[in-house]
């Protein structure tokens, strides 16, 4: 109920103040709402959303995949723990405009270059997550699994995925937030579609209402997927690591 009221007097404290200013750099409530109507008849919002989607589904995938492996790796094998630091370090404190602008320039203004710098950019969060993760691995039930002769696969299914689960969850929802953010900054720089590039063209024409109403369908968007799918799995990762404890 709390949240309804908020959004509520966010709602009308906007509304006034569109009032009050009564500038197109300002549009009313009502102004954005008939524009968002306007491009969902159109069709553009939907394929403009799902472009943008299609992007944050893939990086994230490739960083999550390569990010859990590499970060189990060096969590559990203390040499290349050493080898490998550096290169993270580097990965965590290059700016992600300057990943992505290498990305466009060595492989091209294509959809590669552009899910491959979104994936790089989450890389780092992912691999140090995990690696805390992987070091946090309780060594007693590893040995039980042994001692009851589990096969490796048996052994990661029941033994290393649940106690890493929780890890996986707190990457996976920071991580989400990272690519949803940097894909809008690829879009902006080198791609013909997507929300960042309607952002772009709507910023040169300073066109408000444009800006707003994509805005706020990301946002919304955004909440559905939180919501939706990343709370769901991380309680359960949590309740797994309960039933450990």
């Amino acid at each position: 109920m709390q949240r309804f009221l908020s959004l509520a007097v966010m709602i009308t404290t906007w509304a006034i103040a569109a009032a009050l200013v009564h500038s197109r750099l300002l549009p009313s409530p009502l102004t954005v709402g008939a524009t968002t109507l306007a491009e969902i008849r159109s069709g553009e919002l939907p394929f403009q959303m799902a472009c943008t989607l299609g992007r944050v589904i893939g990086s994230f995938a490739i960083a999550m995949l390569l990010g859990s492996t590499m970060g189990y790796a060096m969590g559990r094998l203390k040499p290349l723990d050493r080898f490998a630091d550096s290169w993270l370090v580097v990965l965590i404190n290059m700016p992600a405009l300057v990943i992505i602008i290498f990305a466009y320039i060595w492989i091209g203004l294509n959809e590669t270059a552009a899910i491959l710098a979104v994936a790089i950019n989450k890389l780092p969060n992912v691999i140090v997550v995990m690696r805390e993760g992987a070091r946090a691995l309780d060594p007693e039930i590893d040995e039980m699994a042994r001692a009851f002769q589990f096969s490796r696969i048996k052994r990661i299914r029941h033994v290393v995925i649940p106690q890493l689960a929780p890890y996986l969850a707190a990457s996976s929802r920071s991580g989400l937030s990272i690519v949803w953010k940097i894909v809008l900054v690829v879009e902006l720089l080198g791609r013909p579609n997507g929300v960042g590039f309607v952002l772009g063209s709507a910023f040169s024409l300073f066109d408000m209402a444009k800006i707003l109403s994509y805005a706020i369908c990301f946002i919304v968007l955004m909440l559905v997927i939180e919501s939706l799918v990343v709370q769901p799995l991380e309680r359960r990762a949590n309740r797994w690591r309960r039933r450990l404890a």
